[in-house]
């Protein structure tokens, strides 16, 4: 009774940038926040970091390295439960398919994080413009586990990201190594296939690799991603979608 009091009174205080901000915290998590400074810093990209101390700037990359973690660790624990007999490989490919930056960028935005997300992105690059959604997703965990505690933040986890977003028998039966199925379909057909390094572009944090697939040394597809390894996988995705290969 005396934490709702408390909270009553602190509701009082928000004005109406505050009111929409809770009100939107409460649609996605399911609660009112408690703190609310933890998920007004969770919104703040660190294109708009506010300088604090000595140089030192407020965003949301803290609160992304901790919801990283969480999510991880609740996923993990899911996926360990739930697949008694598989080995650490399959659990380990599994999660990375949950928790890999495209899958978290989609969901952030289903449920809405662009209404409350605070950037400014003009000079930065088209990886950094992609992934947001999925950092401040991230940022938003942390901000719930340290708002609610573990158990709640397990809840909100499993109820509002994985259970409505992510259907975990389709993901392992589904094929993502596109790379894999390109080099198959070149051996089959004997083809010469080359991935090829075009650019790095974008800064030390937020780089963007673009690689060409060659085949028979023609350019045929290109791919972009913020690793080598990824933009190879979306050069060879678009080289099945043209190839008509089953994906």
């Amino acid at each position: 009774m005396k934490l709702f009091r408390k909270l009553r009174v602190h509701e009082l205080l928000y004005n109406k940038k505050d009111k929409g901000l809770a009100a939107a915290i409460k649609l996605m998590v399911g609660r009112k926040p408690l703190n609310l400074s933890l998920y007004k810093l969770a919104a703040r990209h660190s294109s708009v970091a506010e300088e604090i101390k000595h140089g030192v700037k407020a965003s949301n990359e803290r609160l992304e390295f901790l919801g990283d973690a969480v999510l991880g660790a609740v996923v993990a624990e899911l996926l360990f439960i739930k697949f008694p007999y598989r080995d650490e490989g399959f659990l380990t490919e599994t999660r990375s398919r949950i928790v890999n930056r495209e899958s978290l960028n989609r969901v952030g935005q289903k449920i809405g994080l662009s209404k409350i997300v605070e950037s400014d992105l003009s000079q930065k690059g088209l990886y950094t413009h992609k992934s947001i959604y999925g950092d401040t997703l991230e940022a938003l965990v942390g901000a719930v586990y340290l708002d609610r505690g573990y158990i709640f933040c397990k809840h909100f986890i499993l109820t509002k990201i994985i259970a409505p977003f992510f259907d975990l028998d389709n993901i392992i039966t589904t094929t993502t190594n596109f790379k894999s199925k390109i080099i198959e379909w070149s051996q089959k057909e004997s083809k010469e296939v080359e991935f090829v390094l075009q650019s790095v572009n974008g800064s030390q944090r937020f780089k963007e690799f673009t690689i060409e697939l060659k085949i028979e040394n023609e350019f045929f597809t290109d791919g972009k991603g913020p690793t080598k390894k990824k933009a190879e996988q979306e050069a060879a995705k678009n080289a099945c979608e043209k190839l008509n290969l089953a994906v």
